[in-house]
């Protein structure tokens, strides 16, 4: 590829080159070590947007933007822009940067990874060889939710408590299998158990994860001061605000 519009940065990624385009693409990638580090620098930043913020709109406002500044700093002779030259990969890679810079402090929502932090749970007694009541402890403390799921489904069977149905329905949640823990939550806010609070900043926190900031704050001004972890909920109200 002799001459290319930096844009074909995103193209690529996106997919929106043509089979030869892509192809001619990545010889060149092997061929040219420049351009490899820049690609490099560029997909890094790019895949940073798309886990903090994963919505099609920021892609777009961000698409927008290159052109923008390609625009201001390339003309565009016969809808092409000059050669590639080694600056102008390192600044499609700082417009990229600086754009994600913007869109971190003009959407400075709290996060749900900032919050859910778990208590180690306990599902054995002292004398109790239920060897899957271990497996299950094991896997869930280790955050190896996926694991721990079918193993709670089968513990469940034998011993329906509320706090296995609480933490069966935090590995739900961090499985993104949302409707299901919000179903356990709610029955367990519906009882008077000590996990009722727990249930409830649970749901606050289903509501955070799918980015329902004002659902997820209505939540939480349901929580009574007296919750053991209320300093969570004022954190993360203040966040809300």
């Amino acid at each position: 590829m002799n001459e290319e519009n930096y844009l074909v940065f995103d193209q690529y990624l996106q997919g929106e080159l043509s089979d030869a385009d892509k192809i001619n693409f990545e010889k060149e990638l092997i061929q040219n070590q420049e351009l490899a580090a820049a690609f490099a620098s560029f997909q890094q930043v790019n895949e940073q947007l798309e886990v903090k913020f994963g919505l099609e709109k920021e892609r777009n406002a961000f698409v927008e933007t290159l052109k923008a500044v390609s625009k201001d700093h390339f003309k565009e002779p016969k809808k092409k822009v000059v050669q590639f030259k080694p600056w102008m990969y390192m600044a499609a890679a700082s417009v990229a940067l600086l754009f994600g810079v913007y869109v971190f402090n003009s959407n400075s929502h709290p996060a749900f990874e900032d919050y859910n932090q778990y208590e180690n749970a306990y599902f054995t007694e002292r004398a109790d060889a239920d060897v899957k009541a271990k497996q299950l402890e094991t896997a869930f403390n280790a955050k190896k939710y996926e694991e721990a799921i079918p193993l709670f489904e089968v513990v469940l069977k034998q011993k329906n408590t509320v706090e296995l149905q609480y933490y069966y329905g935090v590995a739900l949640l961090e499985t993104n299998k949302i409707k299901e823990a919000d179903l356990i939550f709610n029955d367990i806010k519906s009882g008077n158990s000590i996990y009722k609070n727990k249930a409830i900043w649970s749901l606050a926190l289903s509501k955070l994860k799918q980015k329902e900031y004002a659902a997820c704050k209505s939540i939480l001004l349901t929580i009574p001061q007296d919750y053991e972890n209320y300093e969570q909920v004022e954190k993360l109200l203040k966040k809300l605000d």
